[in-house]
């Protein structure tokens, strides 16, 4: 008797069935359905007060790095549930009684926030537009988020793009690459990744045009730190064979750039989402002030002493 035959089939059914259970398994741990949640949501600030004195608020937006682990069933699944039961009265039952049951599995742990990018990423911006609001005050340039999606979280303390949308559907419109510093991870102690090198770009407007500050290049510098700033000066010189020469000086006379704040200003955060804080508290006073310095002293054009003062390091005053 050959029994090869019904063998091979009890084998093909194991088979299957195994498939089935794994997969059940697999699929809640898809992790590239659970990471698909970089999503632009409203996020509204209060500027102030229009020229009629009404108040203005602007949805900037932000990007949300997480979702919600609870998913909706859709419209179809609903109707093949309701046609298993013969009767609405008894399909509302069976709903809520597995409603009850798994509330009360799950009552230990609140619902997950599933991640939404990799352990690598990070939710970001990726298109932004910069409105100008006309306050009482005068005009504001506020920068509004457009779209969201997950980058790489770098390592390494670089330049990186930022794109930005100038007089946004009009004539005028103007897409600029500012630019901006990554967020490296894994600096060291006290040290940040900023912006040490700058440009300049010319943005044209219906009132001739406005330059846009860029960023040229980033450094890992402390929170309060220097950067160049080179201003030029004629100077005359008198050489030794009675010569008499004007030329162009150059002088990096610096600025200091950076926050000083100290420790953490967010009174309470948010239980489900700790990353937001819903209240925060008044910034410190202090500023970002020279600390040392450097006299320059050269003729000017019309044979004067002329001293000109250069910021040589930076510190966070009180």
């Amino acid at each position: 008797m050959d029994v090869s035959g019904p063998f091979l089939l009890l084998l093909c059914a194991l088979h299957l069935t195994s498939t089935g259970v794994l997969s059940k398994h697999v699929d809640h741990r898809n992790l590239f359905t659970q990471r698909l949640c970089c999503k632009r949501q409203s996020h509204f600030v209060y500027l102030g007060q229009d020229i009629s004195g009404s108040p203005v608020s602007v949805d900037v937006g932000m990007c949300r790095s997480h979702c919600g682990g609870v998913s909706r069933p859709s419209h179809e699944a609903g109707q093949q549930e309701y046609s298993k039961h013969s009767s609405m009265l008894e399909f509302l039952r069976s709903k809520k009684m597995r409603t009850r049951g798994a509330a009360s599995a799950d009552s230990p742990e609140p619902p997950s926030q599933l991640p939404s990018c990799g352990l690598n990423q990070v939710c970001e911006p990726t298109g932004m537009r910069v409105d100008t609001v006309l306050l009482f005050e005068g005009p504001r340039e506020v920068e509004v988020i457009q779209e969201c999606q997950c980058d790489v979280r770098l390592t390494q303390c670089i330049r990186v793009p930022a794109v930005r949308t100038y007089h946004s559907e009009t004539p005028y419109e103007t897409v600029i690459d500012v630019g901006g510093c990554s967020r490296s991870k894994g600096s060291p102690e006290g040290l940040s990744c900023v912006p040490t090198t700058f440009d300049s770009v010319l943005v044209e407007t219906p009132n001739k045009g406005h330059l846009v500050r860029t960023v040229a290049a980033c450094e890992l510098k402390e929170s309060c730190y220097r950067v160049a700033y080179v201003e030029y000066y004629y100077e005359t010189v008198h050489h030794a064979d009675g010569v008499k020469e004007e030329r162009l000086k150059e002088i990096d006379v610096g600025r200091c750039l950076g926050g000083c704040t100290a420790g953490n200003r967010c009174l309470l955060r948010s239980q489900s989402h700790p990353e937001m804080c819903h209240i925060w508290a008044d910034r410190q006073p202090g500023s970002c002030a020279p600390q040392g310095y450097e006299s320059h002293n050269f003729l000017n054009q019309h044979g004067q002493i002329r001293a000109v003062l250069s910021i040589t390091s930076c510190l966070c005053q009180t």
